[in-house]
């Protein structure tokens, strides 16, 4: 057996998150992208993958309307703050805004020339305005209830524009005239979607009245009227070159269904059965519709209005249909390649605008492709993790679902069991996405359960009711079309609380049960029979584990911590303190040696069992993190909870070694090009190299050994000018270390002045975090000038100290000349005359000889005080004079 390797990192790799919150969404023309409505935040997300490219914060409330140029180039948004905004989508910045209607905008459509933008709102005005100046170029009014669907002719020579109406009229407005030609009045209810035929001729306009309106654009006749007994949200024409239209007419004429010459316009409607239908115009003819919704799940009739279709688009480049549901779902449907005896669509790819509170999740297979997810529904959503698309979903329970488990069966079916709030137990068969098994029996929601390990045929199940029972697999077969009732083979009442986890043995011997009673208890199987119990926990307790290699189990608490036991006697073995709320999961990895834990503080945390020690933490939710699943192959992490987020997480601990390894070789590297330029007196590039290495003492080294050089400000010049703002940035981050220091504030200082000389102030206040650097160095600078200033000042208490002792004599008007000039700003290098200094020096004797005068010459030249200047005596050395100073 290979050694055991610990596990050190894990990197986020993928992450499914919230996109879309219902309402507004605009396909981009080459299908690659959606543009989202996300509650006050624009989504651009990738229709391939589901990932989201960026997001942009609009700041005006909540997003009611969206249309993108016919470029793709710009976003056109509004809120419910009636701003109109317009986005450029390459750099994320708006561009323009303005403001034009009195109420919330409901619909946006932009010309098929980029520069007309149309808007409609509940103020009941239509208003279409100029995209580069912003200005409004026309405004119509006459609708008698809320505008909330808008279009402009497709064809570009045409120059109409449609608007559909709560008052149950469609309009149509002559852009050139500026007014409206026409007042089409068939429906009896609001007017939710439109389209123009291929020619150009025809409108069709659908509405919850149930019906779809055909109109003549010669003449604005209703030509017919197609009754379709649902209330519609979507009507869409079917190119005559589509994949759709194609297949549609192949079937019909191979089914001889299609009469010769036989003419008419398909579309496609979709509405709150969510089911799609297509048509043919001449004769009003249903030519498909849908058998099996993938919408529709539930039997009341109630909750099955609020579900369907809420809009629904034909996709460019003849990549099929998109139709979006009330759940926030985008179905990318295609008609099959093969038919055989009937006509369908197949569902090519599911999209999850949002998934609600994640309550449990699983992988189905070793392979770690698939992801089972239980959120908030009634149904276990099936992820494929390469598209992170929603595979398919698994309809059956009346109530939200709790739990779900996933295993292989003994004959090599992929199975997930599913407990839920409607009492009961499901069983499901992956392959065939079908219900083979159901068992009742519960009298309280089933929130826990969990396959066998080894033998595979039965699973557990723990209930609100305080018991547990096992469900025997017995008597499933290949054949099976409905769903058999599963037999208990044991019951137990096993807690005084909910039970909230359950965990079987690898060997299937024991089962092991967790409750808010604060305890854990373990049984034995098939009989259900008390083997250990454990006590020790606060409060209650929400997840367990058996070890995968030793005799104990690991529990998660809502005491905020984890504990180990044994089996044996019901001692506790460890127990891990770090999380700050509630730990809701905990499982094994790294064959037992570490485990990983996830709590209602939002953290992933990674353990080692044998130091006690925490060697990760991870915060990549927002809330409470309920879900945890570990793959078996790589031991991949998958992470969901309350958030709504679901992250995949992979063992980075290898590539991360091999970057450090190669980090860690490229410094040696650029660390010898660094000695090697010093020895070679290349300033400048060592002081790259240096800022490259984040080196601050390298670095203070070589501008301290330039300072002493004579061109010193020419080296450092050149060296700066090569700068770019970012290493400008960290070269002021280390002056200002440098400047607290008194030894190294010099440097520093004279590093600043250059800097400073060389930049413009346009260029210094671009520097990123500029503001804060200078308020750094600002104050220790201050204090460098006060300690300089005192400095000086105090060198005049010591010149009147040396008066006083009679060490300094008179100033010659040789040493007044020499002051002028030095405050003139000349440059006294040259020394004092060899006969000045044997002047000086006879002075000097002459003094010390004549000690009966002294103390009078002390006397008089205190009194003349500050009055006479004074100049130090037997200072000066052989070539230089001493600099006089004035008190």
């Amino acid at each position: 057996m290979a050694p055991v390797t610990f596990k050190r990192n894990y990197r986020c790799s993928q992450s499914l998150q919230q996109f879309y919150s219902g309402g507004p969404f605009a396909v981009s023309s080459d299908g690659s992208f959606i543009a989202c409505a996300c509650v006050e935040s624009i989504k651009i997300v990738d229709s391939s993958n589901a990932s989201t490219k960026s997001t942009i914060e609009a700041e005006s409330g909540t997003i009611t309307a969206l249309a993108l140029s016919p470029s793709d180039k710009l976003l056109f948004s509004a809120g419910h703050s009636r701003q109109i905004k317009v986005w450029d989508l390459d750099t994320l910045k708006c561009l323009r805004s303005w403001k034009g209607h009195d109420g919330p905008i409901m619909g946006m459509a932009c010309h098929a020339s980029g520069g007309l933008l149309a808007t409609s709102g509940a103020d009941r005005k239509v208003l279409v305005w100029d995209v580069d100046g912003g200005f409004c170029t026309h405004y119509f009014k006459g609708h008698k209830g809320v505008v909330s669907s808008i279009m402009f002719h497709p064809d570009v020579n045409k120059t109409l524009l449609f608007s559909g109406s709560d008052d149950a009229t469609v309009r149509v407005w002559d852009l050139l005239a500026k007014k409206c030609v026409a007042t089409l009045e068939k429906h009896f209810s609001a007017v939710t979607s439109m389209a123009v035929s291929e020619d150009g001729w025809t409108l069709l306009s659908a509405g919850r009245d149930k019906v779809v309106n055909l109109w003549d654009l010669h003449d604005y006749r209703c030509k017919s009227t197609v009754p379709t007994y649902e209330v519609l949200e979507a009507v869409c024409i079917i190119n005559s070159g589509s994949c759709f239209a194609l297949s549609m007419g192949a079937f019909r004429q191979q089914s001889g269904k299609r009469k010769s010459g036989s003419t008419g316009d398909y579309f496609i409607t979709a509405g709150e059965r969510g089911i799609v239908r297509i048509w043919n115009s001449e004769g009003a003819v249903c030519l498909y519709e849908q058998k099996s919704s993938d919408v529709t799940v539930s039997s009341d009739v109630d909750e099955d209005s609020t579900m369907g279709f809420t809009s629904a688009v034909m996709l460019p480049l003849d990549q099929g249909l998109l139709c979006v549901t009330a759940d926030q779902q985008f179905l990318f449907y295609n008609p099959e390649e093969h038919l055989e005896e009937n006509w369908n669509l197949k569902l090519t790819k599911r999209l999850v605008g949002f998934n609600d509170e994640i309550v449990d999740m699983k992988f189905l297979d070793d392979e770690e492709q698939y992801l089972a997810v239980a959120t908030n529904l009634e149904q276990v959503r099936v992820y494929d993790l390469s598209s992170m698309s929603c595979s398919y979903v698994l309809a059956g329970h009346t109530d939200t679902i709790l739990c779900l488990d996933t295993s292989l069966s003994s004959y090599g079916r992929r199975l997930i069991v599913t407990g839920s709030k409607d009492n009961s137990v499901r069983l499901w068969e992956a392959e065939r996405r079908c219900c083979i098994g159901l068992g009742i029996g519960h009298m309280g929601a089933v929130g826990a359960v969990a396959f066998s390990k080894k033998c595979r045929d039965f699973f557990v199940s723990g209930s609100s009711d305080r018991t547990i029972k096992v469900w025997s697999l017995n008597g499933l077969s290949d054949d099976i079309e409905q769903p058999i009732n599963l037999k208990a083979k044991a019951v137990v009442a096993a807690h005084d609380k909910d039970i909230n986890s359950l965990a079987v043995a690898p060997n299937d011997s024991l089962v092991c049960s967790g409750s808010q009673d604060r305890t854990a208890c373990v049984w034995r199987l098939p009989d259900l029979v008390s083997v250990v119990k454990f006590i020790g926990h606060k409060r209650g307790i929400w997840s367990v584990e058996f070890s995968p290699v030793d005799q104990c189990v690991i529990t998660a608490s809502g005491d905020k911590t984890v504990k180990i036991w044994a089996i044996a006697d019901g001692s506790c073995l460890k127990t891990f303190e770090g999380h700050t709320s509630s730990v809701l999961r905990a499982s094994f990895l790294t064959r037992g040696t570490q485990f990983v834990s996830c709590g209602a503080d939002g953290l992933v945390k990674l353990w080692t069992i044998k130091t006690n020690e925490c060697i990760a933490t991870y915060d990549q939710h927002e809330d409470k993190v309920w879900a945890l699943a570990v793959g078996k192959k790589t031991e991949m992490l998958a992470t969901g909870g309350s958030d709504a987020v679901i992250n995949l997480w992979h063992d980075s601990t290898a590539a991360d070694k091999e970057e450090a390894f190669r980090k860690e070789e490229e410094g040696v590297l650029r660390g010898q090009e660094l000695e090697n330029a010093v020895l070679d007196a290349e300033y400048m590039k060592a002081i790259q190299i240096a800022l490259e290495l984040r080196r601050p003492h390298k670095l203070f080294e070589l501008f301290s050994g330039l300072c002493r050089k004579r061109d010193a400000e020419d080296q450092i010049d050149k060296a700066l000018h090569a700068l770019s703002k970012e290493e400008f940035h960290l070269l002021f981050e280390y002056a200002r270390e440098w400047n607290t220091k008194p030894k190294l504030c010099h440097i520093a200082q004279f590093v600043l002045f250059r800097a400073f000389n060389i930049l413009p102030p346009t260029e210094i206040i671009e520097i990123k975090g500029i503001g804060e650097l200078l308020e750094g160095l600002i104050p220790y600078s201050q204090r460098h000038f006060s300690r300089i200033d005192r400095l000086i000042r105090s060198t005049f208490l010591l010149d009147y100290t040396l008066m006083g002792m009679s060490v300094i004599g008179p100033v010659t008007q040789g040493d007044l000349k020499t002051r002028s000039l030095l405050h003139s700003g000349k440059d006294m290098d040259d020394a004092p005359s060899t006969d000045k200094a044997d002047e000086d020096q006879k002075q000097v004797s002459e003094g010390l000889k004549d000690k009966a005068s002294a103390k009078k010459r002390k006397s008089r030249k205190s009194g003349e005080g500050s009055h006479s200047h004074k100049k130090v005596k037997g200072v000066a050395h052989a070539n230089n004079g001493a600099i006089p100073l004035q008190a």
